[in-house]
């Protein structure tokens, strides 16, 4: 599978908020809580560059992640695919390398409730810790 992980460049921000905005519609449009506005700013707000990575698929760009290290653990703050390309594998593999880029090192996530990434995750051998209002948590 020819999948490429690179450093993020500046001003991509904006062409991930798209890409964020395409991968959570269908989840956050369940629970009638999409706002193409909100759903852009949210990561637009908290972005740091230097802890995001783009994924290539075939040269063409299909995701990106962000991960922040925290006390004692990793913290996996954004995970998202076009869902063009899910199903296939990719986040799959993805997953393995960033479990391997955290080198041991304990990673946690969340994932909305309504989200299909929530057996994504378990499939991954990450474990629910608990729950809050909108989000299910988990660690590997």
């Amino acid at each position: 599978m020819n999948i490429e992980i690179r450093n993020a460049l500046p001003g991509q921000e904006h062409e991930f908020a798209d890409l964020r905005a395409r991968a959570m519609f269908k989840s956050l449009s369940a629970i009638n809580r999409y706002d193409d506005t909100k759903v852009r700013n949210r990561l637009l707000e908290s972005y740091q560059i230097e802890n995001t990575k783009s994924v290539y698929f075939q040269n063409k760009l299909v995701g990106f992640y962000s991960i922040e290290k925290q006390n004692g653990y990793m913290n996996l703050k954004h995970f998202y695919l076009e869902p063009t390309v899910c199903g296939q594998g990719i986040g799959t593999k993805v997953m393995e390398m960033i479990k391997k880029e955290c080198a041991g090192i304990p990673l946690r996530l969340n994932a909305l409730k309504e989200s299909e990434a929530n057996s994504f995750y378990l499939k991954n051998g990450f474990v629910k810790t608990h729950e809050e209002e909108f989000d299910n948590y988990y660690s590997n």
